[in-house]
């Protein structure tokens, strides 16, 4: 799922359009939504085909219905999103697709010169040619890959001596594997091929030392200070879908005459590692409501420098976010995980409540630490640690390894297979 979710990001980025399939009869899936996302994030049209249409189960009406939820409104309900019904089976309004690829081009004005040297883009092991046309002997760089083009083969696996704009060809003579999402430009002379590979290498490594000044709350208003931001994209993540509406709705109205705010999703669940890809991809901060990040999408933020941020009160969220837009952010203290421990049984004692019997799995739990209560990774309590022993002694930590006993104060629905996260929070200068 990482690598196609890889692949949305990078075929959103290099196309004109986007042509969003949706089966009939399945409906919106999450992968359509991770795709609307990725349309969305960079800034490509989109054109609905409804696929499956030669099926008696199939219910356009309830895709063009589920298709609102994301601001596509179909233009025959008074909204701008281009909608086809089709079958791929039968060949059903693909003419009509077609056509509506074509007005939609014209529309835009998306136009090339194919007498020009050719440009495009890397997608997997071929070349996208999107200007200029691409010619058997030209000298090409793919990224920092240089090579001359021997043999080029097209989608139908033919050899062909020329590729013009929107032509998708695999080619032989590169010295080096390209990247996909690479941009290729075939150039007259190795001399300037050389030029711009090290231009690239210095692009790439400027674009390596801006990642690691992504947008956070914290320097947010030095950005918009220096006018570097216009717009503040947001990924909202919350435990129901009640509160992902009503926090994606309360954060688009704080927007002010400097800076935008926009939320390009808002999901249920915990958060993962396409979010963190869809926040990187569009320079985003992930918003958490009462939900927390898997261990690989925690891994995929820190990689990648990309803002989280954590709230249990919606209030508390604009209230930070927009403090941080007015550079009037209050002193900043970091929660630092301490330890993880699952719980293994629960029992309870009159004078206390429910107990605990946990094993720690990593880090350490100490008595004066709060902790915070996780049911498949959705924050169901967050408080502080009423009591904690090995056997029958209080203790003040206990490591990874061991077992203890503890119980949370003020709560008492602790379940088999809960994890006990525990937190310390430390005042970071700004």
């Amino acid at each position: 799922h990482a690598a196609f979710t890889s692949m949305r990001a990078r075929g959103a980025k290099s196309t004109d359009i986007a042509i969003l399939v949706v089966a009939a009869d399945d409906g919106i899936m999450p992968q359509t939504i991770e795709s609307i996302n990725h349309a969305k994030a960079a800034d490509v049209p989109i054109i609905v085909a409804i696929n499956k249409m030669d099926k008696p189960t199939a219910n356009p009406d309830k895709i063009k219905e589920q298709l609102t939820k994301y601001d596509l409104i179909p233009e025959e309900w008074g909204g701008e999103t281009v909608i086809c019904p089709i079958s791929a089976k039968t060949g059903q309004g693909l003419d009509n697709l077609l056509e509506m690829v074509i007005l939609t081009a014209e529309v835009l004005e998306l136009k090339a010169n194919p007498d020009r040297r050719a440009k495009g883009v890397v997608i997997e092991a071929t070349l996208l040619v999107q200007n200029g046309t691409l010619k058997q002997g030209d000298i090409v760089i793919a990224g920092t890959a240089v090579g001359r083009v021997r043999v080029m083969t097209n989608d139908k696996g033919r050899t062909v001596k020329t590729a013009g704009p929107s032509v998708p060809v695999e080619i032989t003579g590169l010295a080096d594997v390209p990247t996909p999402g690479d941009e290729f430009n075939a150039v007259t002379d190795e001399r300037m091929a050389r030029e711009l590979v090290e231009q690239r290498r210095q692009a790439q490594k400027d674009a390596l030392a801006k990642m690691n000044q992504k947008v956070t709350l914290d320097n947010l208003f030095a950005k918009m200070q220096e006018g570097e931001m216009k717009e503040l994209p947001l990924i909202v993540k919350a435990d129901v879908q009640g509160s992902a509406e009503a926090l994606k709705s309360s954060l688009e109205k704080i927007s002010n005459e400097e800076v935008r705010v926009r939320v390009i999703h808002a999901g249920v669940g915990a958060i993962n590692e396409s979010d963190i890809l869809l926040a990187s991809t569009a320079g985003a901060i992930v918003v958490g409501f009462n939900v927390r990040p898997d261990a690989a999408a925690a891994a995929s933020a820190h990689r990648a420098n990309v803002d989280m941020r954590f709230y249990r009160v919606i209030y508390d969220a604009i209230d930070e976010i927009e403090a941080a837009m007015k550079g009037m952010l209050a002193p900043k203290f970091e929660e630092v995980v301490i330890g993880h421990a699952e719980v293994r049984m629960t029992y309870k004692v009159s004078a206390i409540g429910t107990i605990a019997g946990c094993m720690v799995k990593d880090g350490k739990v100490t008595r004066d630490s709060q902790v915070r209560v996780l049911r498949d990774n959705i924050v169901i309590h967050e408080g502080e640690i009423g009591s904690l022993q090995r056997f029958k002694d209080a203790v003040k930590e206990v490591t990874a390894g061991y077992e203890c006993g503890m119980s949370v104060v003020k709560y008492n629905d602790i379940k088999e297979g809960d994890i006990f996260e525990c937190f310390v929070m430390q005042e970071v200068k700004r």
